[in-house]
C-alpha cells in the first residue's frame, strides 16, 4: 500500500500522520477505521435491534453453542463494535447484563448510546483484546462477532478470554471469515464494485450513482480495510489456537455457503448505488433471499460439502472447572 493510496485521510478525525502509521501497525489502524466507521456502520451492514437480527443472533449462537447455561448472568463481548451481537443476545433472553470492549471509542460511545436506548444494562470500556481490562473470573460468558480476524495475536486473545472467564465460563465467536470463503467473498465484492460503478457511467443511469466523493471515501475506507482484516482462518486451525491458549470442549462449526455468494455482490451493490434507490421492495428481496439461501446451507450444503468451503467460522469453548483440567 502506498502513501498515495490514503490522501485525504479516510478517518477525518486523524491526521495524515497517523493513517499512514496505522498502514504499519494493524491496532492503530483498527482504532482510526473503526472509530471514523461507528457513526454509519449498523447502516452499512444492515444491523438493527428488533426481530430481524435478535434472531439470527440467537440461531447463531445457539448453532454453535446449544441452550445450556441460558441466561447467563455476565457476559462480556470483545471487539462489539456498536454492541450487535450482546445486545440482540441480551434481547434475545440469553444474557442478563453486559459489558461491551472495543479498540475503539467511537464504538464503545456508539454501543452504549443503543444499550442505552433499548434499556439494557450495559456498561463499556475501551479495550484491547490481548489485555482485557477485567480482573480474573470476572463473566460467565465472553461472546465476539467478526472480532478474531482484526486481532495480531489470536492466541493471546483466547488466553485472556479464558483468564476474565469464571471456571467453567463459556466463549462464542461467529461471523470469522474462513481462508475459502474470504477468497471468493472478496472476488466476488470487487467484480459488482466494478461493474455497478462502471455501468452507473452509462447514458440514462447517472441517477444511480453515488457521488464520485462517496465512492472514492469508500475506496480508501476498502484500503484501509485490508489492513485491519489481518486473519482468515482454518476451522481446525482455530480450535487449535483455542486448544493452545488452554479451553477446553472447543468446537467450530460454518455457516453460509449459497448465503454468502449472492450476500457479497448484494452487499457491495447496496454500497454503490445511492441509498434512495434501495426500496423497501428491494430490501425485502434481499433479506428473504439471504433467509432462503442460509436455510439451503443449513439443511442440505452443510451436510454434503467440507465445512472448510463454507464463509463464516463460529467456536465455542470453556474454561476448565479446575485448574489442570485437560482439553
Amino acid at each position: 500500500m502506498t502513501d498515495a493510496a490514503i490522501d485525504p485521510p479516510p478517518n477525518p478525525h486523524a491526521s495524515a500522520e497517523e493513517v499512514q502509521a496505522a498502514y504499519r501497525d494493524p491496532k492503530l489502524a483498527n482504532v482510526l477505521y473503526h472509530d471514523w466507521e461507528a457513526g454509519t456502520y449498523d447502516e452499512k451492514w444492515s444491523i438493527s435491534y428488533d426481530e430481524r437480527c435478535v434472531s439470527y443472533a440467537t440461531d447463531v449462537f445457539t448453532a454453535v453453542a446449544g441452550e445450556e447455561g441460558r441466561p447467563y448472568p455476565t457476559a462480556m463481548e470483545l471487539g462489539s463494535g456498536t454492541g450487535f451481537f450482546l445486545l440482540n443476545l441480551m434481547q434475545g433472553g440469553v444474557i442478563k447484563k453486559g459489558s461491551v470492549t472495543d479498540l475503539s471509542p467511537g464504538m464503545v460511545q456508539v454501543a452504549l448510546r443503543n444499550a442505552e436506548k433499548l434499556g439494557l444494562d450495559v456498561d463499556g470500556r475501551v479495550a484491547d483484546a490481548e489485555r482485557i481490562p477485567y480482573p480474573d473470573n470476572s463473566f460467565d460468558l465472553v461472546v465476539g462477532h467478526a472480532v478474531l480476524h482484526h486481532i495480531p495475536d489470536v492466541e493471546a486473545a483466547f488466553r485472556e478470554v479464558l483468564r476474565v472467564l469464571k471456571p467453567g465460563g463459556r466463549f462464542v465467536f461467529a461471523g470469522e471469515p474462513t481462508k475459502i470463503g474470504d477468497f471468493y467473498a472478496r472476488r466476488l465484492g470487487r467484480i459488482t464494485w466494478w461493474l455497478a460503478t462502471n455501468a452507473t457511467r452509462l447514458p440514462g443511469l447517472s441517477s444511480w450513482r453515488r457521488p464520485q466523493e462517496e465512492l472514492d471515501s469508500s475506496s480508501r475506507a476498502a484500503a484501509l480495510e485490508a489492513v485491519v482484516d489481518i486473519h482468515t482462518f482454518d476451522p481446525s486451525d482455530l480450535e487449535r489456537m483455542a486448544r493452545n491458549a488452554g479451553a477446553r470442549a472447543v468446537r467450530a462449526v460454518t455457516e453460509e455457503f449459497a448465503a454468502a455468494l449472492a450476500g457479497w455482490p448484494i452487499r457491495t451493490f447496496e454500497a454503490a448505488v445511492p441509498p434512495e434507490k434501495l426500496t423497501v421492495r428491494w430490501r425485502l428481496f434481499a433479506y428473504h433471499l439471504w433467509l432462503r439461501l442460509s436455510a439451503l446451507d443449513r439443511k442440505v450444503l452443510a451436510r454434503v460439502l467440507p465445512r472448510e468451503l463454507f464463509y463464516n467460522v463460529m467456536i465455542t469453548g470453556t474454561k476448565p472447572e479446575a485448574a489442570g483440567e485437560g482439553a
